[in-house]
């Protein structure tokens, strides 16, 4: 992973603050933090298709009030979207079921006070950026740029008899300012992460972006393996694999641009093995 290659792949006119992104039979799936639609972009039509997530979807929506959807991930023909948990109103997760394309809504609220809890953050420091389904457990990526700086992941067994586990994680500086968790993506037995160094201890406020990473975790022992500086000024919220080959793996990545500009452009990072 000593060698990168970072290029636009395309733009998306129609997607603002893109925070997710999932790559499934030459779609790509992006979701966005302050919208309550999930996109499915057909790469081969150029075609791009809102799916409502909610009643009465809407874009744009004012801070105070929106879902925060940061992470989606895929099981089986399910997607799981979940909502960062930094407030009360962004505790939701969506399930969207490919095959009926319908949509089913649950409640977090419980969940996520567990989560706090157990790893003895407040009240508006959780704030889940990304998520992988793996086997019968979620991993949820914790972004740790609150006040305790606290990154790591939450293991979440579905069988409910189990505990919850939370492992924390250490993670470089970027120009002195730690970076967190803004997305992870499972790739045969490792998980590839995103992290970005923002200069703000708030779950809830933007500070300036110093630039983004890419990282390998050891998805046993969670011990970050390897990290290399992408970029020095974007702010990459989302992976997802896109192709691999025996030497290389290329992903997609999107950027949250933290405006109202209905613009998303997708990146291409090219890793060598």
């Amino acid at each position: 992973m000593e060698k990168f290659q970072l290029q636009i792949f395309l733009n998306i006119i129609g997607i603002g603050s893109a925070s997710g992104i999932l790559f499934h039979n030459n779609s790509l799936f992006i979701i966005s933090d302050n919208s309550s639609y999930l996109y499915e972009y057909a790469i081969d039509t150029e075609e791009l298709h809102k799916i409502a997530l909610v009643e009465n979807p809407k874009e744009n929506i004012a801070k105070k009030e929106k879902y925060d959807f940061e992470s989606i991930t895929k099981n089986g023909n399910k997607l799981y979207i979940f909502g960062s948990g930094s407030t009360n109103n962004r505790n939701q997760m969506m399930t969207f079921y490919l095959e009926t394309q319908k949509t089913k809504n649950r409640d977090l609220s419980e969940l996520y006070t567990q989560l706090r809890t157990l790893a003895n953050l407040k009240e508006d420091e959780l704030n889940i950026e990304g998520s992988i389904s793996i086997e019968k457990a979620m991993y949820l990526f914790q972004r740790g740029n609150g006040s305790q700086s606290k990154n790591g992941i939450f293991v979440v067994e579905n069988d409910k008899t189990q505990p919850i586990k939370f492992h924390p994680i250490s993670l470089p500086k970027i120009k002195n300012v730690e970076t967190t968790f803004t997305d992870a993506i499972k790739v045969q037995d490792k998980i590839y992460f995103l992290a970005s160094a923002e200069d703000t201890n708030s779950t809830y406020l933007d500070g300036e972006v110093l630039g983004s990473l890419v990282g390998v975790l050891n998805l046993e022992t969670f011990e970050v393996e390897k990290t290399i500086i992408i970029s020095d000024k974007h702010k990459f919220e989302g992976i997802t694999l896109y192709k691999e080959s025996e030497t290389e793996l290329n992903f997609l990545l999107c950027e949250d641009n933290d405006t109202e500009v209905l613009e998303a452009t997708i990146y291409k990072l090219t890793l060598t093995k």
